[in-house]
């Protein structure tokens, strides 16, 4: 994302920078690069099966399966648990549509979640409270980077006997309680959006997991529902993380911890400096030590920081408008839009202000400043 060239701006600072990523990493990224080539096996080889098993020992679980993307990664892992028709899924009432479109494509119906106004993720007593006869599954969203506390979700999982996915698709070495997320569900579905902590150089996502037979499911379902070559046990998709990309995750692992240790100095600066009333601050509980995705603030002049920023030179985002419950796609659920006034107020009020492990002492303190400076 770039700024235009405005010499009255006195700092530019972008939402996050890619490309600083890949001028560190350029020599590390040039040799997987040229590993897979010169190997010549480009769909389900090596680079995969090395990525898959150290990605799942660095979350903390036995089993990885690469798959094509986030979406593919939460459908997959709901179609692999047995989740379909007729079933009721509870999903946050604010997060990325995805998490929702993957229940619709397994065919089972989206229950939407008021989250807890102080964290924006849902809670064991919000989900308790949604429940319906056909509740089969739970899909917590570690929302932009912050664990979930999932304790007593767990809990009332083993009680209810519902199946935990996961939706860890921002939380890549998030943790909670000392585990990391990712290991503390049934299962984790994560995506490799190049945005991401842990960020492809194209699309790409996987299943974590330590129930051997739901990874071996995960594993047909994700290529033709096939472990032999024109062998097909099961209706299937084609989801597969290729060789290249897994190369590329396997190089950007390596620096995971590092860019998240950064990332929470800057999280911890913004948390330290800045002293607006107007904006309330991000409060994760005291079991989380988020990985900080996003930075989201919260205010009820959201349009109006919004542009003062933009005009001061600081890229902003928001994380996310329009809840899927007031979405065109679903409209065919007849859900109110007012049902849910929690996420409601959410969409309406987050900004993201830059986050990434690229930014300088100068952008920290710069984005401190004017945010303390609006009025």
């Amino acid at each position: 994302m770039t700024l235009p060239d405005d010499p009255g701006i006195k700092v530019k600072v972008p939402f996050i920078d890619l490309k600083a990523a890949y001028l560190q990493l350029r020599s590390e990224l040039g040799d997987a690069l040229s590993r897979v080539m010169d190997g010549g096996q480009l769909i389900l080889g090596h680079e995969v099966e090395a990525f898959e098993e150290s990605f799942a020992r660095y979350v903390g679980c036995t089993h990885g399966v690469g798959v094509g993307s986030g979406l593919s990664a939460l459908q997959i892992g709901l179609a692999a648990a047995g989740i379909g028709r007729g079933d009721d899924v509870l999903v946050p009432a604010n997060t990325f549509i995805a998490t929702w479109l993957a229940v619709s494509e397994v065919g089972a119906r989206p229950v939407p979640v008021d989250p807890d106004p102080d964290t924006g993720n849902v809670t064991a007593t919000s989900i308790e409270a949604a429940l319906t006869p056909r509740s089969r599954a739970v899909i917590p969203v570690h929302l932009y980077g912050v664990p979930v506390d999932m304790s007593p979700i767990m809990a009332l999982a083993h009680s209810r006997s519902l199946f935990v996915l996961e939706d860890a698709a921002q939380a890549h070495g998030a943790e909670y309680k000392g585990r990391r997320s990712g290991s503390l569900g049934h299962a984790a579905a994560w995506s490799f959006y190049p945005t991401k902590n842990l960020g492809a150089l194209g699309d790409g996502g996987a299943v974590t997991t330590s129930d051997p037979e739901l990874a071996r499911k995960i594993r047909l379902l994700r290529n033709y529902g096939s472990n032999e070559k024109y062998v097909h046990d099961v209706k299937g998709t084609n989801s597969r993380l290729d060789e290249l990309q897994a190369a590329f995750l396997s190089v950007k692992l390596r620096h995971l911890d590092a860019w998240n240790a950064r990332r929470r100095f800057v999280a911890a600066s913004y948390l330290q400096g800045m002293r607006n009333p107007l904006v309330m601050l991000p409060r994760p509980g005291s079991w989380a030590l988020p990985s900080w995705y996003v930075f989201v603030v919260k205010t009820e002049r959201r349009t109006e920081l919004q542009r003062f920023l933009r005009e001061r030179g600081v890229d902003t985002m928001i994380h996310y408008p329009v809840p899927p419950h007031r979405q065109a796609a679903y409209a065919d659920l007849g859900i109110p839009w007012d049902a849910f006034p929690v996420a409601n107020r959410w969409c309406d009020e987050v900004l993201s202000l830059p986050m990434g492990p690229h930014m300088t002492d100068e952008q920290v303190e710069f984005v401190i400043e004017s945010v303390n400076v609006f009025r």
